[in-house]
């Protein structure tokens, strides 16, 4: 597979990846990915603001080898049925990401520390000031993800009565970015400068990735769809000037692992269970753009409904799956708010799908979630890595010098 402008994307993607290994990020929500992760009996009630929980998950990380932390963030509580609100902790009790990111930063040595902050309800200056000061206290593992938000609440926390249009958004997102570029140039930090990561899926998401960002972060996609992506992104960034492949592509990756296929099974089913029927058909509502569907039949197919003014790829990618596999509305909404895509099994299940991915140039590293913590980022660390390392997948980072700093984030992620 190959272009004019990027040269053979795949093959070269594969062979670099092999070469360092691949990166291994963790998104970590600490109440869990899974919306009814909060309710497993092994996980806390308070995870997301319990200072030495979230510790004790970041230094399990570091040490198993893992790259960055990201921590995602919104800037006003989703518009949604209380109903659906009273049963969540994800977006209701969690730290302010970037404070907490400068906690961490003291108990942290090797770790990459990744927080979203909006360009559509913030500024340039606070922006620039907030991660240089991060970038300093880490000795040079700061990282940015560049979000536009994504709701009308957020907008009413910043005296706004709706969300920003998506157009606009992304267009101060692009004079944004180039403004903290500029102050973080005129500034002297350890890392160079802090790494930027961006997540947008749809056009002018994609675009903006392929000129700033260092990171990308994507949806669990089919490989056929992975692979065009990646390919896609990467000759974009060649035909900006860029090197390809000095973005970094890191699918999200959900993982329920256990010794066999059935006690994977098992594990999952009994946090599943926890999931108010209420709830997955909200995350749903969300995700198509604040629709309400309470008065379809789940047991129906997906109405056609207004776009609305918030994650447009998102929305894209739910009704291309409903169209392609036939699934209910009922089925979306189990699929959309948790284990949709989620591979629930051992450890060679996880190495298999990640050895494919990366062979076939739709992938650079993972960005790993975990639906109910702490069991699922222990069973990841514990058996997914080892096997990750065994087949050659994931490597040693170069230890600095006796008396040397640490390796910075660029230079851990091989980055200019």
């Amino acid at each position: 597979m190959s272009n004019s402008a990027g040269g053979d994307v795949s093959a070269t993607s594969s062979s670099r990846s092999a070469t360092r290994g691949i990166v291994l990020g963790a998104f970590l929500k600490p109440a869990g990915e899974y919306l009814a992760g909060w309710r497993h009996p092994g996980a806390p009630a308070d995870a997301g603001v319990n200072l030495p929980f979230v510790t004790g998950l970041v230094k399990r990380l570091e040490r198993a080898g893992f790259d960055a932390l990201f921590l995602p963030d919104l800037v006003g509580v989703p518009d949604a049925d209380p109903e659906v609100l009273s049963r969540v902790a994800v977006v209701n009790d969690a730290f302010e990401p970037t404070t907490l990111l400068g906690a961490l930063s003291t108990r942290t040595t090797s770790l990459g520390l990744i927080a979203s902050v909006s360009s559509t309800y913030s500024s340039p200056a606070a922006v620039a000031a907030t991660f240089a000061s991060l970038d300093r206290l880490s000795s040079g593992r700061a990282g940015w993800n560049l979000v536009t938000s994504l709701n009308d609440a957020e907008a009413r926390n910043f005296g706004l009565d709706s969300h920003i249009g998506h157009a606009e958004r992304y267009a101060r997102a692009e004079a944004f970015v180039d403004e903290v570029l500029g102050r973080w140039a005129r500034d002297e930090l350890p890392g160079g400068r802090p790494v930027i990561a961006q997540a947008g899926s749809s056009g002018p998401g994609q675009a903006l990735a392929a000129r700033v960002a260092d990171l990308v972060f994507t949806r669990t996609l089919p490989l056929d769809q992975a692979v065009a992506y990646a390919e896609g992104l990467r000759a974009t960034a060649a035909g900006l000037g860029r090197d390809p492949h000095a973005i970094k592509i890191l699918p999200e990756l959900p993982t329920v692992v256990a010794a066999t296929r059935a006690e994977a099974e098992d594990r999952f089913a009994a946090v599943r269970d926890l999931l108010h029927p209420r709830v997955a058909l909200g995350d749903l509502e969300y995700w198509l753009g604040g629709v309400d569907l309470s008065a379809f039949p789940l047991d129906g197919p997906l109405p056609e409904t207004p776009p609305g003014n918030k994650s447009l790829g998102a929305r894209a990618e739910i009704y291309e799956q409903a169209a392609r596999d036939g699934l209910t509305i009922g089925d979306l909404a189990k699929q959309v708010a948790g284990g949709d895509g989620a591979i629930i099994g051992t450890a060679a299940d996880v190495a298999d799908h990640v050895e494919a991915l990366v062979s076939a140039g739709a992938a650079d590293g993972f960005n790993v979630s975990f639906p109910f913590l702490p069991d699922t980022l222990d069973a990841f660390c514990e058996l997914v890595v080892p096997e990750l390392r065994r087949r050659g997948l994931v490597t040693e980072s170069p230890a600095p010098a006796p008396g040397a700093r640490p390796l910075t984030l660029r230079a851990r992620l091989g980055l200019a």
